[in-house]
């Protein structure tokens, strides 16, 4: 069997070919209490009508994943 370096090396020549791309993210870890504290400030900080904004404009554009909006979208 290859070695995992080479396993990886393969599979990601695969993916590359189906269009894919590994992409890594770096993100806080949620379960420390520093970084729970620091989330829980700036969510305190957001403005109280920005929420019901996001809502309507989420509502407004689910509209276009409507099942006869996605056919003929396969090609995307």
């Amino acid at each position: 069997m290859a070695a995992p370096a080479e396993r990886m090396t393969k599979m990601r020549v695969r993916r590359r070919m189906r269009g894919l791309r590994e992409l890594r993210l770096v993100v806080p870890d949620p379960r420390l209490q520093s970084v729970r504290l620091r989330v829980a400030a700036q969510v305190a900080h957001l403005p109280q009508g920005g929420e019901d904004d996001a809502l309507a404009w989420i509502e407004s554009v689910s509209e276009l994943d409507t099942p006869e909006r996605l056919i003929g979208d396969e090609t995307r």
